[in-house]
């Protein structure tokens, strides 16, 4: 499993409609292959910033399966107008233990 993790800072006074927006853009990354789920957050401190975290089976689900998609189009005409600065995005996976 891999996880997204992008800060999202919205411009100044414009939560809401950024919200409403990321409603109508959940069906379309909900529905590429290799999603498994997701979350938005708002910041506590500073209530135009949020934090997305997507899980994906595969880093390409995202890289190359979602971002070359016809859908991510339409995702970015929702949401991509909203961000100042353009957030930068991560991915993370979990670390590898050993048991004794």
């Amino acid at each position: 499993m891999i996880l997204e993790v992008a800060i999202l800072n919205v411009k100044t006074g414009q939560s809401t409609a950024f919200e409403s927006a990321f409603r109508k853009a959940e069906p379309i990354i909900s529905s590429m292959r290799g999603y498994i789920s997701h979350d938005i957050l708002r910041c506590v401190e500073s209530s135009d910033r949020f934090i997305l975290l997507v899980r994906w089976e595969r880093l390409e689900d995202h890289t190359e399966g979602f971002r070359n998609s016809p859908e991510y189009l339409e995702w970015k005409r929702l949401l991509h107008h909203f961000y100042d600065p353009f957030p930068i995005v991560e991915h993370y996976s979990a670390l590898q233990t050993v048991s004794a």
